[in-house]
């Protein structure tokens, strides 16, 4: 008896197990069909804007996509020598097979592959939006802003295949929303800008002009005039630098081309292209040896993404940025700002070092919620982040201090303030943790400062031409290109197995005399305060050492060239 009711007992979980294996096939058959959500991909509506209608379902897309690959350097490991780009490749890329996965899938939606990165770990796929709705389903409509006018953009998330799951990791440049601001800083009247010999001056460039360098600078909007280029360096005595304008995906119109456009699209045009050539002109004056490469993108998160990738295959020594937005704006989709921070990553692995400006507004960003913010990219621990100075007469003396002037929302009405503070997104790296700020916020001391240091942003400015006369410009988005044209000085003087190096971290390493690097090489900042005004009214005090709105002080180039060799 006990022998038969052990076979029936036998022949029972046999049949069970069979019926299990049928309704797992079944169930993965069933779920095989349904999207997966792509985390981090939900994009609150856009603040300030309308939807007007669906996108028309003809309309052409292009999006690239982020595909999954090996974890990359952790901030707290770089700063020594940079990986060659052969074994950058080999160790980081994402994998060809998951590449053709992608492929095979997307091409049964109709879309096309424009292009794979397996170094980027990028592929760039277009195709309708009716087929882009059909693989994703990012309910695409086009909506209307005060701000930018009409654009195409998309709320909540979006999906992929199921069979694609942990493959793709995020889907970048299904909206046009834009991203991104800078704001040119109105500098005080009557007052002399700097000219580039005097910037060297001031902050001890060391000699050499940065031959055999290359410095890139990211742009997202305007042109360039090459006459203004030239004018710049006869009348201030500077040899010409060979330029290189990159197209990534926005149109680079020459003078003549913007001054024949409409005329409210012409002064957005001018006053982008006159960010542009401060931008330009800057690393010219300092750095007129080097190759200069201008990279234009759209100002949307596909814009940021497809410029990196490139600027990861020409691996300059430095990239200036002078745009940005709050690390926490709704703006950004987390699963972007993550894609974009893998791309920073994978730059400081190569010993690129990405100049990011802080901010013009202050500790509060551009923000009108009452709290304190920081600027991304800058706020990444993979970028340099550099604030702003002006020079000022106290008593008699003139005094570098922390800049401050009457900031707003985008400085509609002049003025600025550096940015600063302490990132709510990202942790604080180990070579800043010994390191005491607290957030304004109230959320511990955990997260990333910045800035690493400081440079001139305020009164006096920068001695420029743009549309052929004297001009003047200012706010971080100087200060970013000056520091850029420095490393390229300082990197052209030093031994070859000391050069391209992420130099963040470099700074806050312990010298031989016991003292942080950083303290050594730049003139400590310990006059002013970033509050913004009027609200959120809160922001960071200078002081003596490292603090949250001028980092280490003002570089001393001599001094840096010495502490690197």
């Amino acid at each position: 008896m006990a022998s038969k009711a052990k076979a029936r007992t036998g022949r029972r979980a046999a049949t069970n197990r069979k019926a299990a294996k049928r309704d797992d096939k079944t169930g993965s058959a069933g779920a095989a069909k349904r999207p997966v959500v792509v985390s981090g991909s939900a994009r609150p509506p856009t603040a300030g804007a309308r939807r007007l209608r669906d996108e028309n379902p003809r309309q052409h897309v292009e999006i690239t996509l982020t595909l999954r690959g090996p974890k990359l350097p952790d901030a707290d490991k770089l700063g020594g020598r940079a990986m060659s780009r052969a074994r950058f490749r080999a160790r980081y890329s994402a994998s060809k097979s998951d590449a053709d996965k992608v492929s095979q899938v997307l091409r049964k939606f109709g879309l096309k592959v424009v292009d794979v990165s397996l170094e980027t770990r990028s592929m760039r796929v277009s195709g309708t939006v009716a087929q882009m709705e059909k693989a994703f389903q990012p309910r695409l409509g086009v909506y209307w802003s005060e701000d930018q006018g009409q654009f195409r953009d998309r709320e909540d998330d979006y999906k992929i295949p199921a069979s694609l799951k942990k493959i793709v990791t995020a889907l970048i440049g299904f909206g046009q929303r834009r991203v991104m601001w800078r704001s040119r800083a109105r500098i005080g009247a009557g007052l002399t800008p700097l000219s580039p010999s005097s910037l060297e001056a001031l902050y001890h460039f060391p000699p050499g002009d940065g031959a055999g360098q290359k410095i890139a600078i990211a742009e997202f909007g305007g042109g360039y005039f090459a006459g203004d280029l030239a004018l710049h360096c006869k009348t201030f005595g500077r040899k010409r630098p060979k330029v290189e304008i990159v197209s990534i995906n926005w149109p680079v119109r020459n003078r003549r081309q913007i001054e024949q456009l409409p005329k409210d699209d012409r002064q957005d045009a001018l006053d982008d292209t006159g960010e542009v050539m401060m931008d330009v002109e800057v690393a010219a004056g300092l750095a007129p040896g080097a190759k200069l490469s201008v990279y234009f993108a759209t100002f949307d998160q596909k814009g940021w993404v497809d410029l990196l990738n490139r600027v990861i295959k020409d691996r300059p020594v430095a990239l200036s940025v002078s745009w940005g937005s709050a690390e926490d704006s709704s703006d950004w989709s987390p699963a972007a700002r993550t894609a974009i921070n893998e791309r920073l990553q994978a730059a400081a692995a190569l010993g690129i070092t990405i100049c990011g400006a802080s901010g013009d507004d202050g500790a509060g960003d551009e923000e009108t919620d009452g709290a304190a913010h920081v600027d991304f990219p800058s706020c990444s621990p993979f970028v340099l982040a550099v604030g702003g100075t002006m020079i000022m007469r106290l008593g008699g003396e003139v005094t570098e201090q922390v800049w401050w002037e009457t900031p707003g929302r985008r400085m509609k009405a002049g003025g600025g303030a550096t940015g600063g503070g302490v990132s709510e997104v990202f942790r604080r790296p180990a070579w800043q943790r010994g390191i005491d700020i607290a957030s304004l916020n109230g959320s511990g001391h955990w997260g990333r400062i910045v800035p690493d240091l400081a440079a001139l942003a305020g009164p006096p400015g920068y001695a420029m031409i743009f549309r052929g006369k004297p001009d003047y410009g200012g706010g971080t988005s100087a200060s970013a290109p000056l520091l850029a044209a420095l490393i390229a000085r300082v990197n052209a003087l030093l031994p070859s197995e000391k050069r391209q190096r992420f130099l963040a971290p470099l700074l806050y390493r312990k010298s031989p005399l016991g003292r942080p690097i950083g303290d050594l090489v730049c003139y400590d900042i310990t006059i002013g305060h970033n509050a913004s005004k009027p609200k959120p009214g809160v922001g960071y005090e200078a002081r003596r050492g490292f603090d949250a709105v001028s980092g280490w002080g003002a570089p001393i180039g001599t001094a840096l060239l010495l502490a690197l060799s």
